[in-house]
């Protein structure tokens, strides 16, 4: 399975978090962004979360007031895509304590780092929430002694 990329998408249609795993140049980004958020966001509830797009599929599913949506080939399997959407919502869950759009909006480098840890070029990386949100937790550590040593350094007085 390879994901070709993967938005986050809110009700009003605006890009939450968008993780492109194949070079695609910005003005055609824009442009498939607008077509696939119209694509999905007038789509009625009751149908299927799987639509048939260019040469692809997206697999998309609604958390509270985002979309996540993945583009995958057509002959990849939806369910492991919707299994792969949902394993990442629990690992951002998990970080944020009950995600939110907001946390995702002032904490995108966080939401970008977790996605970074869960997949590599579009494929399944790292399987384990507690292997992730360990390794951000080092992360966040690191950062922390790092903001406390430029604090003790401009402190200092020569």
């Amino acid at each position: 399975m390879t994901i070709q990329f993967i938005l986050l998408i809110s009700r009003q249609g605006k890009t939450r978090l968008a993780k492109w795993f194949v070079p695609q140049p910005q003005k055609e980004r824009q442009k498939t962004i607008r077509e696939i958020a119209q694509l999905v966001l007038n789509r009625p509830p009751k149908l299927c979360n799987f639509l048939e797009w260019r040469d692809y599929k997206l697999v998309f599913k609604r958390y509270a007031s985002l979309y996540f949506v993945a583009c995958v080939d057509k002959d990849d399997n939806e369910l492991i895509t919707l299994e792969v959407i949902h394993h990442f919502v629990e690992i951002l869950d998990r970080y944020f304590g009950n995600v939110c759009e907001l946390d995702l909006i002032f904490n995108f480098h966080k939401a970008y780092y977790i996605l970074d840890e869960l997949l590599i070029s579009g494929e399944l990386q790292e399987s384990s929430k507690k292997t992730v949100l360990r390794v951000v937790a080092a992360q966040d550590q690191m950062m922390e002694e790092g903001k406390d040593a430029a604090a003790a350094k401009k402190t200092t007085v020569f």
